[in-house]
């Protein structure tokens, strides 16, 4: 049986990707990345019930604050990663992350992605700048930073591990 909650999240739509609400559909592939050595710069390598938690808290975060990790298809239905706006407890600011599963890098993905995620959370809840951590030892997420305008900030120990802060600018301003 497959429930559907009624969480008004929205779905965003670009040239090539639907960014979507999180399902319990994707937990397979959330667990395989979880396994995959880029998981580590997003804290992965963890039990399987710590990857289920995270799947409830990235919807308990859409409940609660009204933005979070999106779920990002290509429009072939293609499960390919999560981008969005998360806010934990402890955090600095409201962060615009992303990552994306093996063999979907170098396609410009994350970067469209990502600045859909950006415009809407600016769009529906703030204009204020956003943050990236990144850490300094992932080059192909710094390059992303990069490409979406962001610049490095500051260094700060995040989990015990010294990364680097990136500062997004505010809305796009449309002529």
């Amino acid at each position: 049986m497959t429930y559907t909650f009624a969480l008004p999240i929205p779905t965003l739509t670009t040239d090539r990707l639907i960014l979507r609400e999180p399902r319990e559909g994707d937990f397979a592939a959330m667990l395989a990345f979880n396994d995959s050595p880029r998981a580590g710069f997003v804290g992965g390598g963890v039990p399987r019930q710590q990857i289920w938690r995270g799947l409830l808290a990235n919807i308990g975060h859409w409940a609660l604050r009204g933005h979070g990790f999106y779920s990002v298809d290509t429009k072939a239905g293609d499960f390919i990663g999560r981008v969005g706006v998360i806010f934990h407890d402890g955090w600095d600011e409201p962060e615009l992350g992303w990552h994306l599963f093996d063999g979907h890098e170098g396609h410009g993905y994350c970067v469209e992605a990502a600045r859909a995620a950006k415009a809407d959370y600016h769009a529906r809840l703030s204009h204020a700048p956003l943050i990236s951590y990144i850490d300094p030892a992932n080059p192909k997420s710094e390059a992303v930073a990069k490409r979406l305008g962001a610049t490095p900030e500051r260094e700060k120990v995040f989990f015990d591990k010294t990364i680097n802060v990136w500062r997004h600018t505010g809305p796009e301003v449309l002529a």
